[in-house]
């Protein structure tokens, strides 16, 4: 779906934002492209978007090369950026205006979706708040039913009841021929919701790895007394006792906490990554 190989592009001269970078997404899957601010995710999805060009190596898109927009590969694939612009027109006016750049767009859908959103469908987009209009666009983008569907830090200025609307649409909307990416820095965010990790940590991919291998090779557990427990990978504190990250030896079942894998790979990738070759 999404292939990027030996992927260089820079900023300045002679100073490369990505160096020789290898990834490889497929359909049916929400991947979760984890990062700090600054760690280049935008910018990487930006290069599968077509909006930056490689210096050197290949970003392909359903087997287009996403630097030469060609009409087929615009048709299937959607861009939700973090900073947006809507034009002064209703709901209406901009659903006719730009619904028919997408063949598979299902305006029923969209509706459907402004509802559970509780967004007002004869409303001004330039009348709403920052968190309506990124509502009204979430659900453009579900709607248009692209192949692949690319969010970057579709979050940012959602409230908390909008955040689990918005976990709840995701889900809904994944399909064996769909490749979804969500990029944050605010992990608790894609917790119960995306499938895949693609962590990135100083404009490289550092970890790569489904949830169920990862629920495979490592448990997640809160324990009173941290030396007692072996084979700790990360460790975070708190008034409930310690919430500690250790290698699955035992294949117990325990429930992936994100935000402490997230933190456990940019403080001690090395070990953890070590399980997983």
């Amino acid at each position: 779906m999404i292939n990027i190989q030996s992927l260089t592009f820079s900023y300045r001269k002679n100073k490369p934002l990505f160096e020789n970078l290898q990834l490889r997404l497929e359909a049916g899957h929400i991947y979760g492209l984890l990062g700090k601010n600054g760690a280049g995710k935008s910018t990487l999805l930006k290069q599968m978007a077509g909006l930056l060009f490689p210096d050197s190596g290949t970003c392909e898109v359903l087997g287009y090369p996403s630097a030469k927009r060609q009409p087929a590969f615009l048709r299937e694939i959607f861009l939700v950026p973090e900073e947006f612009y809507l034009p002064k027109v209703s709901v209406k006016r901009y659903v006719n205006t730009y619904a028919p750049f997408y063949p598979n767009f299902d305006e029923a859908a969209f509706y459907n979706y402004l509802k559970e959103f509780e967004i007002p469908k004869d409303q001004q987009l330039t009348e709403m708040s920052y968190g309506q209009k990124k509502k009204v666009l979430i659900s453009f983008a579900l709607a248009a039913n692209t192949k692949a569907l690319i969010m970057d830090e579709p979050t940012n200025g959602l409230d908390i009841p909008s955040k689990s609307q918005f976990r709840k649409v995701i889900a809904a909307a994944v399909s064996d021929d769909k490749c979804i990416v969500i990029s944050t820095h605010q992990v608790r965010d894609l917790d119960n919701l995306i499938d895949s990790i693609v962590i990135i940590d100083d404009h490289k991919i550092i970890f790569r790895e489904d949830v169920q291998t990862v629920t495979d090779k490592l448990s997640f557990k809160t324990v009173s007394r941290i030396e007692e427990t072996t084979g700790v990978l990360f460790a975070d504190s708190n008034l409930r006792g310690h919430t500690v990250i250790t290698r699955n030896a035992g294949q117990e079942q325990s429930k992936i906490d994100m935000e402490l894998l997230f933190n456990a790979i940019l403080t001690n990738h090395k070990p953890i990554q070590e399980i997983f070759n």
